[in-house]
């Protein structure tokens, strides 16, 4: 993928605020900027979805919420009733993580059976699978997002920032490598200037989560 203005940087980028301390004030100006720059989307816990939701209706930008964050370590079930509860409150993207430790203990199987389950749940909303890759060998990233693919998810994600260590610029052309170029990668985790961001989109990214969206689109329009 290639971007060529600042309009295309912008329409991949998800604004995030996921942080434990985030106010209502925070998300309702994550929302205005998210507006103001025309980002892709905001992504917020599930308990501020109902806010995001109202602060985004009438714009283009989506609101988007995360399941089973930030450790995946949740039964499937669990996941599925955090999934209806944000989709009924507006969310219009998700993303989930996957049980890591599933996955390091019996394989990818459970991991595609519980994302085809949520993404029957989604429809048409876009699911994206949190791999949280710096936790797992390049084999396990081959296998999680091949089972993601399978189970018709929409995108594979890094990380969720909560790790000791976000994207990299490796585990992006791993990911898209293995997906192929329909299916969407999402860098997000520890993406902070203008060059990172473009580093991962020359990898293969089509969509940058970071929390820094409005710092990021300053520096590209007006340089360091």
């Amino acid at each position: 993928m290639s971007v060529t203005s600042l309009a295309a940087l912008a329409a991949i980028i998800d604004h995030t605020i996921l942080r434990p301390d985030a106010t209502e004030a925070d998300v309702e100006r994550f929302c205005a900027e998210a507006v103001q720059w025309s980002f892709a989307a905001v992504c917020v816990n599930p308990l501020h979805v109902p806010r995001a939701a109202a602060a985004l209706r009438g714009s283009p930008v989506k609101t988007c919420s995360v399941i089973g964050f930030p450790l995946g370590a949740t039964p499937t079930e669990l996941k599925r009733h955090e999934l209806d509860w944000v989709l009924a409150q507006g969310a219009a993207e998700v993303d989930m993580v996957i049980s890591i430790g599933t996955l390091k203990s019996v394989g990818a199987g459970p991991i595609g059976d519980e994302v085809g389950v949520l993404k029957t749940v989604c429809g048409p909303v876009p699911l994206k699978v949190i791999l949280e890759t710096s936790l797992l060998t390049d084999e396990e990233i081959v296998a999680a997002s091949l089972a993601a693919k399978r189970a018709g998810a929409d995108f594979v994600k890094t990380s969720t920032a909560f790790t000791q260590k976000g994207a990299t610029v490796e585990a992006v052309a791993l990911m898209r490598r293995t997906v192929g170029p329909e299916m969407g990668v999402k860098a997000s985790g520890g993406i902070r200037s203008f060059a990172e961001a473009m580093a991962m989109v020359e990898a293969g990214a089509n969509r940058i989560g970071t929390s820094r969206g409005v710092a990021l689109m300053r520096e590209a329009h007006f340089g360091s």
